[in-house]
């Protein structure tokens, strides 16, 4: 079934693999526990939720298009659904789940279409780029801000913490382990940084000791089938979903570019390699899975590069990452013991990492209209927390600096199309 001789691995090289990929995003449970938490839907159930369709989307990917990538909800577009969303525009969870299943829908089909084709190659890759990073730029603001390490400020907006506090201190430990631990190429660095940051808290009284580490998993009653489609189905939030759908598909298609050059995968000169295509249908599918679920959107994940840095090459990895994922769901005491500021250093460092992107764009050969776009990008996501006016704003003045030097032949109807898009936000 997942032809191991073919791609010269085995039962137990896939088995290490599927355990070395489960090391390093098991983190995703806790946090996006977190991430939800505030925005009003209960954690418990988040929890549960989360390693559900960890479980089966990765489950569906592997079996589905026999490659190793494991699928959980996507770091950046969940804090865009509880900070951006919920919080930052006053739009109720069940709203924004609804926003989510929308944009999965749109995928689903657009996966069997050569839509994506055709939207990759509309925009430019340092726009792309941007858009990475501005992202990063973003969760990593959110991070900084919920450890205290960013306050607001009447005068200034925001200005640096009170580093004296401990629960400050806690976090600022949690960030340099954390660092540290990824830069040593650590198995499971972030998991390894978010349990000894707790073991201190828990030691220095800073957190609550947890009586039990396993117990039946918590219902998921609270959020399942409470997405509200008929109110994200408005003009006015038609942007909010252009922009899930776009981000989920320039994250997914990064993360595979990035994995399968390492596996050799998705060879494009191959005309009978289907597992690109059946990846992308898989993990639109399991946005939509996802959102009925209560959880916001899944996209692949790119520690599944660490499962094929150690081997990995069929989906046979993929179902036993998902099967390595079953035991999350017992253990809801430890991770709600687990204190914020062991949590939140790592989507700073899951910011930086994204943040890198910009470095591929060569602003000395670029044109003032992606340099320009790109920092709109970048810039306006943090400042007005929001991904949406981030892009919205970007392509708005990349086609206005193109229009005002006569550059008509750099402005395809993909771009144009984005920008009217873009356009409406804004007016909306």
């Amino acid at each position: 079934m997942f032809k191991l001789k073919e791609h010269k691995t085995d039962v137990f090289t896939e088995l290490s693999a599927g355990f070395t990929t489960f090391l390093t995003m098991m983190y995703i449970v806790p946090v996006n526990g977190f991430i939800l938490a505030d925005a009003g839907l209960p954690m418990e159930a988040v929890i549960t939720a989360t390693a559900l369709i960890t479980i089966l989307a990765t489950l569906f990917s592997g079996i589905w298009s026999n490659t190793p990538i494991a699928m959980s909800v996507g770091m950046g577009l969940n804090a865009y659904f509880s900070y951006g969303l919920v919080l930052g525009m006053k739009i109720p969870w069940q709203t924004a789940l609804g926003i989510v299943f929308i944009s999965g829908i749109l995928f689903v089909i657009l996966s069997f279409t050569n839509f994506r084709v055709w939207i990759m190659t509309s925009i430019p890759m340092n726009l792309r780029r941007a858009i990475s990073a501005g992202i990063g730029t973003f969760i990593a603001f959110i991070g900084l801000k919920q450890m205290g390490m960013i306050v607001d400020n009447p005068a200034t907006l925001v200005s640096l913490g009170d580093f004296s506090k401990p629960n400050v201190l806690l976090g600022v430990l949690g960030l340099v382990l954390a660092f540290a631990f990824y830069s040593y190429r650590v198995k499971g660095a972030f998991v390894l940084s978010i349990a000894l940051t707790s073991i201190v808290a828990w030691i220095s009284g800073l957190g609550d000791i947890p009586k039990e580490l396993f117990s039946a998993p918590a219902s998921i009653t609270p959020i399942a089938l409470e997405l509200d489609i008929a109110s994200a189905l408005t003009l006015s939030l038609l942007p909010v979903i252009i922009t899930f759908l776009i981000t989920d598909m320039f994250d997914t298609l990064g993360t595979l570019t990035g994995v399968g050059t390492r596996a050799k995968l998705f060879q494009e000169n191959n005309k009978n390699d289907k597992s690109l295509q059946k990846t992308l249908e898989a993990d639109a599918m399991a946005t939509t899975a996802g959102s009925l679920l209560g959880v916001s959107t899944t996209t692949a994940f790119i520690e599944s590069a660490a499962g094929v840095e150690d081997g990995g090459r069929t989906g046979l990895t993929a179902v036993f990452t998902a099967l390595f994922f079953v035991c999350t769901l017992f253990m809801l005491p430890l991770f709600k013991s687990i204190p914020g500021n062991a949590i939140y250093p790592v989507l700073v460092v899951v910011g930086v990492l994204m943040f890198t992107e910009l470095g591929k764009i060569n602003f000395e050969d670029t044109d003032l209209a992606t340099s320009a776009g790109a920092f709109f990008i970048v810039v306006l996501m943090p400042l007005t927390f929001s991904i949406t006016n981030g892009i919205a704003a970007g392509f708005l003045v990349y086609t206005i600096i193109k229009l005002t030097k006569n550059q008509y032949k750099d402005l395809n109807l993909g771009i144009l199309a984005i920008t009217f898009i873009s356009l409406l936000a804004f007016i909306l």
